[in-house]
């Protein structure tokens, strides 16, 4: 069901491009309403992107961090992890 899904946190922690949903709480309730009661239908966009760039970009991202590690040297991989470390704990502000 798409009630269960549509929670006013997720909207505001994961904004969702896909769907244009009203900002205003009080039509987002009307919304929501329509769709559990079945006034309104819920529309989904089609995915226009060509399925072989698509598959191209993923073969690229799956591969990359391996071929980059291949590259380096283990001391430059050892300095890379450091630094990745330090932005992972790092405190913000």
């Amino acid at each position: 069901m798409a009630v269960a899904r549509i929670a006013l946190g997720t909207l505001r922690a994961m904004p969702d491009r896909s769907r244009k949903r009203p900002r205003d709480p009080n039509q987002l309730g009307k919304l929501i309403v329509d769709l559990a009661t079945g006034e309104a239908e819920e529309t989904l966009t089609e995915d226009t992107r060509d399925p072989a760039a698509v598959e191209l970009g993923r073969k690229g991202g799956l591969k990359g961090g391996k071929a980059r590690a291949a590259k380096m040297t283990a001391e430059e991989r050892s300095e890379s992890a450091r630094k990745a470390a330090c932005a992972r704990w790092a405190k913000p502000g």
